[in-house]
């Protein structure tokens, strides 16, 4: 599981789901006297206390579940954060009616609906709001590799000595022959940190048609090799692949 992968709406759905657990631990009626006894709550009563604040709370743990995981996970057919997705609409709906229903609803109740409703919310709009798709915990920022192309140091190409970069390759002269220019050396390619300003996938090295994951906005990749136009790119658990669309990417 990549915690980098996390979202602001993730963390807002994380937020919630705590506050809604809470909320179960309190009372669902409002009431004042020497003659109220003992104010019920969630667990009083099953039914809403799993059936209603736990769904939500579980619900808030598939959709986290389902945007950390690498490759998509489904259960009995479906997307595991569209399972998530559904409970967690589900409870609000359900506690919008209890609290409609009853009188003198209680911290337990408003709470509890506000915390549902601020759930269902941060569940549904994550993936259609730019600004809720910021990473959570932004990326730590790498050390300066050395930059793209570059050549290294110490010069490059003159044989039994190093030539400072820059200067004109020196030429051998055979006996008797025309002078011939020093074969100047391929500058090697430099690892560096980068990130995708979009999600894009990543395809495996056999260049399979199918990705193997998707790279997401917002974490640091480190691409380890030239291959092409694309780059082979190595992900924070320790899988490479081939990231063929370089265009645009931010440069660590």
């Amino acid at each position: 599981m990549n915690i980098r992968s996390l979202t602001r709406g993730d963390g807002v759905v994380i937020g919630a789901a705590v506050l809604l657990f809470i909320a179960s631990f309190l009372g669902l009626a409002s009431c004042s006297g020497p003659y109220c006894g003992s104010v019920p709550n969630a667990w009083d009563d099953l039914g809403l206390g799993l059936g209603v604040y736990m769904a939500g709370v579980i619900g808030a743990a598939l959709v986290v579940t389902a945007r950390a995981l690498p490759q998509p996970r489904k259960v009995a057919g479906l997307d595991l954060g569209t399972v998530g997705t559904v409970l967690t609409v589900s409870a609000a709906w359900a506690l919008l009616w209890t609290l409609i229903d009853v009188s003198s609803a209680g911290a337990g109740l408003i709470l509890g609906f506000i915390a549902a409703l601020v759930l269902a919310g941060a569940a549904v709009a994550t993936p259609l709001v730019p600004a809720l798709q910021a990473a959570l915990v932004p990326a730590p920022k790498p050390a300066a590799p050395q930059p793209y192309g570059a050549q290294p140091p110490g010069g490059y190409g003159y044989p039994g000595g190093q030539q400072p970069y820059g200067a004109q390759p020196q030429q051998t002269q055979p006996f008797g022959g025309r002078p011939q220019p020093a074969p100047q050396q391929a500058a090697p390619f430099s690892p560096f940190w980068f990130a995708v300003p979009a999600p894009r996938p990543l395809f495996g090295e056999d260049n399979a048609p199918t990705p193997i994951a998707e790279l997401t906005p917002g974490v640091w990749y480190l691409a380890v090799e030239q291959r092409g136009q694309g780059l082979l790119t190595e992900m924070q658990d320790g899988r490479r692949g081939v990231l063929q669309d370089a265009s645009n990417i931010q440069r660590g």
